[in-house]
């Protein structure tokens, strides 16, 4: 974690000791700065070695300075007064979020509020960190798209009063191909970018540069580990993995507080921007005791006939020249970080994984391992995996992640969480690699299966008979199932078949009906329901008899065939018409016998 530097309080804030027990109800942190365009030089401190070379201590911005600017004191009633009678309040100023960052942060909570609920994320907490790290991009110095006018880069993470953190990106993000440098409005680490980053504003791009993307994978970022922004703990928890520091954690809830009683928008680009920044704050060493000066006794007056003479005072020593400057000065050689875990890896090593296949929708039987060696194959502890997901498919982690870090066990072993497929089939790729270090990762190829079935049953043993010209009283339905568990949304197509064995479509008997009425003898893009079953739809009969076949199919290959009797239709029985012939008059029926 970066060296902390010493304390400043808000502007106008310490010249009154109501101001000052203000600041201290606040619980006020003032830690290394905030983020600015440009480098600034670093500030004394022990040097401090990322050991990951990416997410210092599991954090987002590797603890990279941040403002350190209290909220405003406020109070519902007429506040107190300072010692001259000068209410205390805040300013308006302070409560306006700029009007693109704020729909931003809206947006992004959102989002999670659909795909993260259990997350319980709070917009103003997304607020209080932008304006932590960034000054809300500068009081919105943003672009229509929410892009920032100019890139906003913390210091370089050389080491010098800073985490240590070689370049992971090339500079593609930060510009700076040596060491990396926090980037953008919520202040990510190209390491940490590279996986936590998101498209926010749905351009098909993952911009740390633009508050869209930048405050959605903060949020996402936020609700990893199953955390519940609604539970103190996890709130604590979650703010500390931004940035490891105690003052940084205060700091932010004090903003959130803030922002929670009451905001309004203000136009791009006029939001205040903080003023302090820690890593500006170097404390003023405090001055040596100086030392009473030495005094001689004053010498005696001479007096006539005194045999004593007057003493002198002594006489000054010489003072030494000084030495001659040094005509080539070396620099000072800063000091070399402790090696590290990380630093001792040679390659990742993979472990006897299987073939990873699954169906859609289910869990992968096989888990992805990987052991960290050295040069010589001896195994490394405590180094950190990065387990990610890529290509076409919506297969995660658990709580939906498609990046997962752990660390090697005390045999070097990294063992990646289960993998869960989504609906989407077909090939993806798991690779693992060492966070902050180059070193050539490993994949692995997973497959996704479509969904199927292996046994298909009537869920009726009533047979199937009709009239001809008429229709099958019953419709036909089946239970789909795999392993002996239901099999739900597998794809069946149902055809009446010419015989047993020729499975093209019949051209009489039984038929379907499409939308318009025509018959049918074959459907296609079936599915069957969450319990596994299939109902088709009503069956009708030509005046074709005799049996017929219906064949139905799933993926994976389950097949039934159902019997379908199409019998003669009954012969009509006339209704007696009464004679009318002249010779027999027509009886009548009330007449007695």
């Amino acid at each position: 974690m970066a060296a902390h530097f010493g304390r400043r309080l808000r502007k106008g804030a310490a010249s009154t000791a109501v101001a000052a027990a203000a600041v201290a109800a606040l619980s006020a942190s003032q830690a290394p700065g905030a983020a600015g365009e440009d480098n600034r030089p670093a500030t004394a401190g022990a040097t401090t070695s990322a050991p990951d070379g990416g997410d210092v201590g599991g954090n987002a911005t590797g603890n990279s300075p941040y403002y350190t600017d209290l909220p405003p004191l406020k109070s519902p009633e007429p506040g107190p007064t300072s010692p001259i009678g000068t209410p205390v309040s805040r300013g308006e100023g302070d409560a306006g979020i700029p009007a693109t960052v704020l729909d931003a942060y809206k947006k992004a909570a959102a989002e999670l509020r659909t795909t993260k609920p259990g997350c319980n994320m709070p917009w103003q907490l997304l607020a209080a960190i932008g304006n932590v790290e960034s000054g809300q991009a500068r009081g919105g110095q943003v672009d229509a798209d929410g892009t920032t006018l100019r890139r906003i880069l913390g210091p370089q993470l050389d080491g010098n009063g800073f985490a240590l953190i070689p370049d992971t990106d090339g500079g593609a993000y930060d510009g700076n191909s040596s060491y990396d440098q926090a980037v953008g409005p919520m202040q990510f680490i190209p390491s940490t970018w590279a996986w936590a980053g998101r498209d926010g504003n749905g351009d098909g791009k993952k911009d740390p540069n633009n508050i869209y993307d930048a405050a959605l994978a903060a949020g996402h970022y936020l609700c990893r580990n199953d955390w519940d922004l609604s539970r103190e703990a996890d709130l604590h928890s979650a703010i500390l993995s931004y940035n490891n520091s105690q003052d940084y954690l205060n700091l932010v809830l004090n903003w959130m507080e803030y922002y929670r009683k009451g905001t309004h928008t203000v136009p791009d680009g006029t939001g205040g921007v903080p003023e302090h920044r820690s890593d500006e704050d170097t404390p003023v060493p405090s001055p040596r005791p100086t030392q009473p000066p030495t005094t001689e006794p004053a010498p005696k007056p001479h007096k006539p006939g005194d045999e004593t003479p007057v003493p002198k005072p002594p006489a000054p020593k010489p003072t030494p020249p000084a030495p001659d400057p040094d005509p080539d000065p070396k620099p000072p050689v800063p000091p070399t970080p402790p090696e590290t875990p990380t630093d001792l890896v040679d390659h990742l090593q993979g472990l006897g994984t299987g073939k990873l296949t699954a169906m859609a929708g289910d869990a992968f039987t096989e888990q992805v391992a990987v052991r960290a060696e050295t040069k010589v194959g001896k195994s490394v502890a405590k180094v950190r995996i990065r387990f990610t997901l890529s290509g076409d498919t919506d297969a995660t982690f658990p709580n939906g992640e498609t990046v997962a870090t752990v660390a090697t066990d005390a045999k070097g072993v990294a063992l990646a969480p289960p993998l869960r497929a989504g609906e989407k089939t077909g090939d993806f790729k798991v690779t693992a690699a060492v966070v902050g270090r180059r070193v050539k990762g490993v994949d692995y190829t997973a497959t996704v299966t479509p969904r199927a079935a292996d046994t298909l049953a009537r869920t009726s043993d009533t047979p199937l008979v009709c009239a001809a010209g008429g229709e099958f009283a019953q419709q036909v339905q089946v239970k789909a199932t795999y392993r002996g568990a239901d099999a739900d949304k597998v794809a069946a197509t149902a055809t009446l078949v010419a015989s047993a064995t020729d499975a093209t479509a019949n051209t009489k008997g039984p038929y379907f009906k499409d939308a318009t009425g025509k018959p049918v003898r074959a459907l296609t893009s079936l599915q069957t329901d969450a319990k596994g079953l299939l109902t088709l739809p009503k069956l009708y009969a030509d005046d074709t008899t005799g049996t017929f076949l219906l064949r139905i199919t799933t993926t994976g290959g389950a097949t039934l065939t159902v019997e379908l009797k199409v019998e003669a239709a009954a012969p009509a029985i006339p209704f007696p018409v009464p004679s009318t012939s002249s010779g027999s008059p027509a009886p009548n029926p009330s007449a007695s016998s």
